[in-house]
């Protein structure tokens, strides 16, 4: 199967759930996705997915400089986003027990 079209149907409810977490900035949501098991998830995705996110009014933002490099640009949920991810949840749930059931060998 090939999941990167998979990927692409629930990579905003994914960063949803990063941030729900905490606060990161871009590079750090594509790693903590990666890290719980996303392998498959492209760098420009998950930044455009943030753009995209932002811009619908889900998403907070704000820079936070750095002593490492450039200031890195922060994302967060606000209320639109916790209530998209509260939705996403339960849709999530039944979509995953249909799909059980019907991938259940008989």
């Amino acid at each position: 199967m090939d999941t990167t079209q998979l990927l692409k149907g629930v990579l905003d409810v994914a960063v949803l759930a990063v941030l729900d977490q905490e606060d990161s900035y871009g590079y750090d949501v594509v790693r903590r996705l990666r890290e719980a098991g996303l392998d498959d998830v492209g760098d420009a995705s998950v930044y455009g997915t943030l753009r995209r996110l932002f811009k619908a009014g889900a998403l907070t933002s704000y820079v936070v400089p750095s002593d490492e490099g450039p200031h890195r640009k922060y994302y967060g949920l606000n209320n639109a986003g916790r209530a998209t991810l509260a939705t996403s949840r339960k849709d999530w749930s039944t979509f995953a027990r249909t799909m059980d059931t019907l991938l259940e060998p008989r």
